[in-house]
């Protein structure tokens, strides 16, 4: 039985290779006679050349729209809406330092001290040169670990934040 089988499978294989591909020839494109441009020995650059540069990004109208939405959120007392709007406006502006502050503040507000301790931070972070933002999120800061109950940590915010006003 395996001696019908063997050259059964072998003729069968042989059946379905697929047949030697050729790749295309190579096309010149010239013809003989055709005129081709001829290298010069000397070539004129222009003195300057232009580039483009790009447009700036257009997040700033975009961030500023948000915030305004989110200002309008807060004034209704709707939180958590204020608190996805920022988010976005933190989708296109991720350095913004000023952005991570009014999110600290929210999740303090939302009952989220120790994530508003950390927004805070990174706020701080960003924001080299920006005292009184700084000072801001130290307050911040204070607030969160008061109330972790976390009296020296946020008495050291509070030192920290007096420093920086």
């Amino acid at each position: 039985m395996k001696r019908v089988i063997f050259p059964l499978v072998l003729l069968l294989s042989a059946c379905s290779t697929a047949p030697p591909r050729t790749l295309p020839p190579v096309v010149d494109g010239t013809q003989p006679g055709s005129s081709q441009p001829e290298a010069t020995d000397s070539v004129e650059l222009p003195d300057t050349v232009e580039v483009p540069v790009p447009p700036p990004a257009p997040s700033g109208g975009a961030v500023v729209a948000l915030l305004d939405r989110a200002d309008a959120y807060h004034q209704s007392g709707d939180i958590s809406s204020e608190a996805a709007t920022v988010e976005r406006a933190l989708r296109i502006d991720p350095n913004n330092g000023r952005l991570w502050n009014r999110l600290a503040s929210i999740r303090l507000d939302q009952g989220q001290p120790r994530q508003a301790e950390q927004l805070a931070l990174k706020s701080n972070a960003l924001s080299r040169g920006e005292t009184r933002l700084q000072a801001q999120n130290w307050r911040l800061v204070a607030k969160a670990r008061w109330s972790m109950n976390d009296s020296a940590g946020a008495r050291a915010a509070e030192k920290k934040a007096r420093e920086l006003h």
